[in-house]
């Protein structure tokens, strides 16, 4: 599922902070899954890689302005 940039940019230091931390539990399952090849679409592992660098460089750029 691709965010758009106004999604990001609209929640709070913790909310996305929460969503990290999912997006990383999930990839880490993902990671399990491809192994035991229960896992059909491996695209979506690279989907969730770069909704994690987007979150992370909006934090990143907030951190920045502050």
């Amino acid at each position: 599922m691709k965010k758009k940039p106004e999604d990001i940019t609209a929640k709070s230091d913790k909310d996305l902070m929460k969503n990290l931390t999912e997006k990383r539990e999930g990839l880490r399952g993902m990671r399990f899954n491809i192994a035991g090849s229960k896992l059909k679409n491996v695209r979506e592992q690279r989907n969730q890689k770069k909704d994690i660098a987007r979150i992370l460089t909006e934090l990143n750029k907030r951190k920045g302005q502050a």
